[in-house]
Parts: C-alpha cells; sequence; structure tokens
C-alpha cells in the first residue's frame, strides 16, 4: 500500500519558495533520489505549472539539473486541476474526485506518493489522507508568501529530524 507525502523547502517562518532560495547541491542530490524512488506525485495545477520545466532540456544544465530532469519525467503524475484542458507527458488531468483518486492510488501502488502544492496538500489533510509531512526548513526569514499549510494545521506527532547539506534541517511528522 502506498503512503502520501507531503514535502516542500520553506522558509524559518514558514513560506514555500522556489525563486527567494534553492537547495544546494548536497540537498539538490537528495531531492533527485527522492523523485527517483516516488512511486509517482499528485499536483495542484500551480505547482504542476512551475514543475512542467523539467519538461524539456535545456542547454546550460549541470549533470544534478539533467538527473533531476529525467527522474521527474520518468515518474507518473496526476494533476488535479478544473481548469487545465490537456497535461504533458506521463501525466493525467484528473478530472473526478480527488479523494477517490488518492484511495485508488494507495491500494494500487506501493511506495511514496508526493503531493505537491500547499492548496492540494491542505485539501487532501481535510480529508486526511496524508501520512507524512517532511517540512526542509532554510535559514532564511521571507516574511510574506504561500504558507506550507495553506490552512489549519494538523496535530502532528515528530518522528524524525534531519540535517541535510549544511543548513537545512527537515522535520518529519505523522498524524497525531
Amino acid at each position: 500500500m502506498a503512503r502520501i507525502i507531503f514535502g516542500m523547502n520553506l522558509s524559518l517562518d514558514g513560506y514555500v519558495d522556489h525563486q527567494d532560495f534553492a537547495p544546494d547541491p548536497t540537498l539538490f542530490r537528495h531531492w533527485i533520489e527522492h523523485v527517483r524512488n516516488l512511486a509517482g506525485s499528485v499536483y495542484g495545477r500551480r505547482m504542476y505549472e512551475v514543475m512542467r520545466y523539467w519538461d524539456e532540456d535545456h542547454p546550460e544544465w549541470t549533470s544534478d539539473l539533467r538527473a533531476f530532469a529525467a527522474a521527474w519525467r520518468g515518474q507518473p503524475k496526476w494533476v488535479a486541476s478544473r481548469s487545465l484542458k490537456s497535461v504533458g507527458p506521463n501525466a493525467t488531468l484528473v478530472e473526478e474526485d480527488i479523494a477517490a483518486l488518492i484511495g485508488r492510488l494507495k491500494s494500487e501502488l506501493d511506495g511514496e506518493i508526493s503531493v505537491s502544492g500547499p492548496d492540494l496538500a491542505q485539501s487532501l489533510t481535510d480529508l486526511g489522507l496524508i501520512d507524512e509531512y517532511r517540512l526542509y526548513f532554510h535559514p532564511v526569514v521571507l516574511g510574506r508568501g504561500k504558507p506550507f499549510f495553506a490552512g489549519p494545521r494538523p496535530p502532528l506527532r515528530l518522528v524524525a529530524s534531519d540535517l541535510i547539506g549544511t543548513d537545512v534541517i527537515r522535520l518529519t511528522y505523522v498524524p497525531a
């Protein structure tokens, strides 16, 4: 049975951002391995549109960037959206009830399924469908932006903490 995981990079004050800070090489390699080992990913529209960057090669990419792109392209993706009419390669547009899809994926797949995007994760949190939260704290304070938790925080229990690279702490929680 698959487990639903929500994990993202965030600032010390709880905001996710892909422009104001980026993973160092050690953390980026961690993300490459994480994506390689996923059974798949479920995206909301906005996060999927951000990630579509990885669909096409760019000549300036390093070997790590190419490795991440290959891992991302290789995994199945499900995109929950009411506004998109189509999605890219190896992706399925979700037009059905997201809870039904997650239930089916959990029963049909093994391993971890990543949820990407705070709004989608909040919807799944409200439905009790997230099995684990991974918060990757960077030593940055933004004071604004999209919060990791898009709504009320669920009761959580800390199960692990790890230093990744030189300055990122990953805190892993499960529902209490």
